[in-house]
């Protein structure tokens, strides 16, 4: 049934925005946790699998289907910055930290947040018309 593919393709993006939402929030939470160096931290990105056409995410046709998005974690580069008083600085006083871009990862919070509401919306607009459909089909 078509309908049950649309929820399913919400169910997805709900997924997904709420990944892209825990690893935005996990990489601005380490932006400024010193590491040793050769063990810095990681980073997490949202993927969605393969890349799905809306067709395929609404079950029109079959690529793709069953991909769940996961996270995927991956070094982060480092920045160095001087402060000899730091028990974690090398010989000569450098600390690494993860090189994370804040504005890239608040503007992703944003956005995906925004994206997850828009889902929800979509989401319930749609169980309530097929609620609806089911009050006018039971009145006959």
């Amino acid at each position: 049934m078509v309908v049950d593919a649309i929820f399913n393709a919400t169910r997805f993006g709900l997924q997904y925005e709420r990944l892209r939402l825990e690893a935005a929030s996990h990489n601005i939470a380490v932006a400024n946790t010193a590491s040793t160096t050769g063990h810095g931290a990681q980073l997490l990105h949202a993927v969605s699998g393969r890349a799905m056409s809306f067709d395929a995410m609404a079950g029109l046709s079959h690529r793709g289907a069953g991909d769940a998005p996961t996270l995927v974690a991956e070094d982060a580069a480092e920045r160095k910055v001087h402060d000899p008083s730091d028990p974690l600085a090398d010989a000569s006083g450098m600390v690494s930290y993860p090189k994370v871009d804040l504005v890239q990862e608040m503007s992703t919070l944003v956005d995906a947040g925004r994206a997850y509401e828009a889902n929800v919306r979509a989401f319930n607009t749609l169980r309530a018309m097929e609620l609806h459909a089911l009050d006018v089909g039971g009145g006959s």
